[in-house]
């Protein structure tokens, strides 16, 4: 395998027309990482990460969709960031009038992940 994987987002598997497989397209091992590309009215599935115990984390790369966690409506323009522990639960909707890209990064809580000290 190579030491780096390099792919723009058209490169990406899609087995379904709206989820970019980004994890599984570059290789990645460590953490989980997809793209959802939403039109006017579509959602993802509500769901909860429990099971998983997977931190989540939601970058709104362009739009305007609604994050809504445990029912509660967050408004997340393009450059939001969230950041979601596994318990809530947890679904993105483009309740806007243009598309919106979501990225979605996760990883277990028991990663072993150690962040550098001055980051």
């Amino acid at each position: 395998m190579a030491a780096f994987t390099i792919l723009h987002l058209d490169e990406l598997e899609r087995p379904f027309p709206k989820w970019a497989l980004a994890r599984k397209s570059l290789g990645l091992t460590s953490f989980g990482m997809n793209v959802v590309e939403l039109t006017p009215g579509e959602t993802i599935p509500e769901h909860d990460e429990r099971e998983s115990d997977q931190e989540e984390v939601f970058i709104v790369l362009s739009g305007e969709p609604t994050l809504v966690i445990d029912g509660e409506d967050h408004p997340a323009p393009a450059g939001t960031f969230a950041r979601l522990d596994p318990e809530p639960k947890r679904t993105v909707v483009n309740r806007s009038d243009a598309d919106a890209t979501v990225l979605i990064v996760s990883a277990p809580r028991t990663s072993g992940y150690q962040p550098l000290s001055w980051a």
